[in-house]
């Protein structure tokens, strides 16, 4: 459970390190995406663009 809430936190400062990049390459703007203040700081976890990009990965490493 630990390691969970760990690699969740991680995720969330790596995403917001990244969000400049992000936005100029138009990833996270897809419904489901969340954009929310808090502490504030504007935060973003591109819940579905992050899903749609795991799934491109994963059918493009079983087609080698």
């Amino acid at each position: 459970m630990l390691r969970w809430l760990f690699l969740i936190i991680i995720m969330m400062v790596l995403a917001q390190y990244f969000a400049p990049l992000l936005k100029r390459l138009r990833f996270g703007r897809l419904p489901g995406d969340l954009t929310f203040i808090l502490f504030k700081r504007q935060w973003y976890l591109p819940i579905t663009s992050a899903f749609l990009v795991s799934v491109f990965l994963e059918l493009l490493s079983k087609l080698l």
